[in-house]
């Protein structure tokens, strides 16, 4: 059995096997061979080698230090409170059980097995090449976004370098006369319905009010006046300046992601050593100093108390989905980018399980941290802790803060919380833009393989990003970071690329021949019938379901400031659909384009599109790339096929021997 196993992977494609389409030319103008291209004279020019992962730790790190970031520390924590506690845990596991954990180990294996980013991966499959595209397309976007919590991040970290934080007292230049400190707030709170003298004047209190006037935190106006700037701004139609500060801190962003990848995977390899497991250090000693706070207790059991009835609310399970799709960066295309890079026989399946129990753990072992803190902000103000708890920036830029400044020694603990954000979101940054990088290099390797190109083409990406952030750090720059935020990576465009890649795989590919090449891989069986399951009935149908849903619970989004709320103008949905429609498109539009382009009957395009364009493997081997093939003699994969030909440009030529053409072999 074995026998014939080991003989059917060795085998290869001849010319004569190939099917071909009417008027199809065989013989690509460019083709490339290991480390040369081979041009149609004969002629050789040197390309840079792909890379790999030096060291056995460099991938699951690096899976780690992208997924596990700034969703696992501000996001998790606050949907387990808000609903239901520790009953969200069922919810949260469900979901990443026939969702998160089976799309997770399928994108990690296709970009082993064809060692492709996340573009040209799909010859595995090219109809669904669209999948590619769009995951690249809610990348970029993500990483025009993202670098801005940097920014934030350096900037707050540079603050905290003081004797008093600035955020702790009104005695700041952008203060108002309606600032005031968290302790004179708690005893406003406190001291409802009665008249007080501050400062030798009297004061009514009323709901909150001091003679009618809501104080504003001090903490508050130092996010909103200091950081953003907003009030400089009347809206999203109407930007403002510049912050400039800001814009230095963004700047220092980028040039630290360009550092961290500029030689590609083997800095970066280097750099998550660092980035991906010191977040842990400054979490645990903030754990020790958070649960021993007073009312960190109390913190605690309003984080983890289940309420079971929670889980009969729809809310509950969407939040609980949304989480598992953000957190396990699920269809960005940055898993196949990441393990394309490990060589043909690396143990994947061992560093996915890793991955996964690290990437909840965090969540959980973060909400500890974060609800300590909160528990004690609650105790010190004298309000219920549902009224300190918030979501997203509110959370790590203001809820946080405040509490570190009412800590002894609050500067240190100030500058540790903001150096772990930081790190946090470093390397989920630049593991970002190293998978944005890696698709298009392998898209067009004869051209960005040469001399110091791959270098120039990073400097692009990076000095190209930082300008379109350049928005994100006027005035009105959140009103602008906020439609990123909710619309260019949103769950609908995530789950809907979920749901191709579960068909590809699942109906289109064939979950039994995907499994075989894991046994290439791993050389052992793995029996897989959970995720055979999955990848054809339950992933698709939670994904399906779960994207109707958010459609149908659509709600307008606005920004909620201290004062006011905003309601985005018509240009500004406008503005957010296209960018979520921008990269759901893309799915049916590259695959209407390939149809069309292709020729023949309905049934010899559709056979030709649904058949997988790679290359067969020798199991012994240790090789990547799908261009290294000349040096034994078989016919060589051109990865980029410039001419007029049919199927369309960007085929190749060969297709994967085991299954002769067949479309499906579930």
């Amino acid at each position: 059995m074995e026998k014939d196993t080991a003989t059917k992977y060795s085998k290869v494609s001849r010319e004569e096997d190939i099917p071909r389409m009417p008027n199809y030319d065989a013989r690509p103008p460019v083709v490339t061979t290991g480390c040369e291209v081979v041009d149609s004279k004969g002629g050789q020019v040197k390309l840079n080698d792909r890379g790999t992962w030096s060291g056995q730790l460099d991938f699951v790190l690096a899976l780690i230090g992208f997924s596990v970031g700034l969703g696992n520390v501000w996001r998790f924590p606050y949907l387990c409170y808000k609903n239901g506690g520790g009953a969200f845990l069922i919810p949260y596991f469900t979901c990443l059980l026939f969702g998160g954990i089976p799309l997770v180990i399928m994108e990690v294996a296709m970009g082993q097995y064809t060692s492709q980013g996340g573009i040209t991966c799909w010859a595995i499959c090219p109809i669904f090449k669209g999948i590619g595209v769009a995951s690249i397309v809610i990348i970029q976007f993500l990483n025009y976004y993202y670098n801005i919590i940097l920014a934030w991040a350096i900037f707050y970290m540079f603050k905290s370098f003081t004797r008093v934080l600035p955020w702790s007292h009104c005695d700041n230049s952008w203060n108002t006369p309606n600032c005031a400190n968290f302790s004179l707030i708690a005893d406003v709170r406190k001291e409802n319905g009665t008249l007080i003298e501050i400062d030798g004047q009297n004061y009514t209190i009323i709901d909150g009010k001091v003679n009618g006037t809501k104080l504003v935190p001090a903490v508050i106006e130092f996010w909103e006046r200091k950081v953003l700037k907003i009030h400089l701004s009347e809206g999203f139609d109407d930007l403002g300046g510049m912050n400039w500060e800001m814009v230095g801190c963004l700047f220092l962003a980028w040039v630290i992601i360009y550092f961290c990848i500029w030689k590609g995977v083997k800095s970066t390899g280097k750099v998550v050593y660092f980035t991906a497991t010191f977040p842990y250090v400054l979490l645990t000693i903030l754990m020790i100093r958070a649960v021993t706070l007073e009312g960190a207790k109390d913190g605690l059991i309003f984080y983890l108390k289940p309420n079971t009835t929670k889980l009969a609310e729809s809310e509950v399970w969407m939040d609980a989905a949304t989480q598992v799709f953000f957190s396990y960066s699920i269809g960005l295309g940055t898993w196949c980018a990441l393990s394309s890079f490990n060589k043909f026989h690396h143990n994947f399946w061992r560093d996915c399980i890793v991955f996964i129990a690290v990437n909840s753990g965090t969540s959980i072992y973060a909400g500890i941290v974060i609800f300590s803190v909160i528990g004690f902000m609650s105790v010190t103000q004298g309000v219920p802790i549902d009224e300190v708890a918030r979501s997203g920036p509110g959370l790590a830029f203001v809820a946080y803060p405040e509490g570190i400044a009412q800590m002894p020694i609050a500067p240190l603990w100030s500058i540790m919380f903001f150096f772990m954000v930081l790190l946090l979101g470093i390397d989920s940054q630049f593991v970002g833009v190293e998978g944005l990088v890696t698709a298009i290099v392998d898209l067009f390797p004869n051209y960005l393989r040469r001399g110091h190109r791959k270098e120039l083409f990073i400097l692009g990406v990076c000095i190209w990003s930082f300008f379109i952030g350049l928005t994100m750090v006027s005035y009105g720059g959140m009103y602008v970071f906020q439609l990123f935020d909710y619309y260019s990576a949103s769950g609908s465009a995530l789950l809907w690329i979920a749901f191709f890649e579960a068909i590809a795989i699942g109906w289109v590919y064939g979950p039994n021949r995907f499994l075989d090449h894991f046994e290439e891989m791993l050389g052992f069986r793995v029996r897989g019938y959970w995720l055979r399951i999955c990848w054809m009935l339950f992933t698709p149908l939670f994904a399906v379901g779960i994207f109707l849903f958010s459609l149908i619970e659509y709600n307008h989004l606005e920004y909620t400031s201290f004062h006011e709320t905003y309601r985005y103008p018509t240009g500004g949905y406008v503005f957010g659909w296209m960018l979520a429609v921008t990269s759901m498109c893309m799915v049916p539009l590259i695959a209407g384009i390939q149809f069309y382009q292709a020729e023949g009957t309905f049934t010899e395009r559709l056979k030709y599109l649904t058949t997988s364009r790679l290359p067969p493997r020798e199991k012994n081997e240790e090789i990547f790339g799908l261009e290294n093939r000349a040096e034994k003699g078989e016919p060589p994969i051109s990865i980029i096929n410039s001419g007029n030909v049919t199927p369309p440009p960007s085929y190749p030529e060969a297709v994967d021997g085991t299954n002769g053409g067949a479309t499906n072999v579930v």
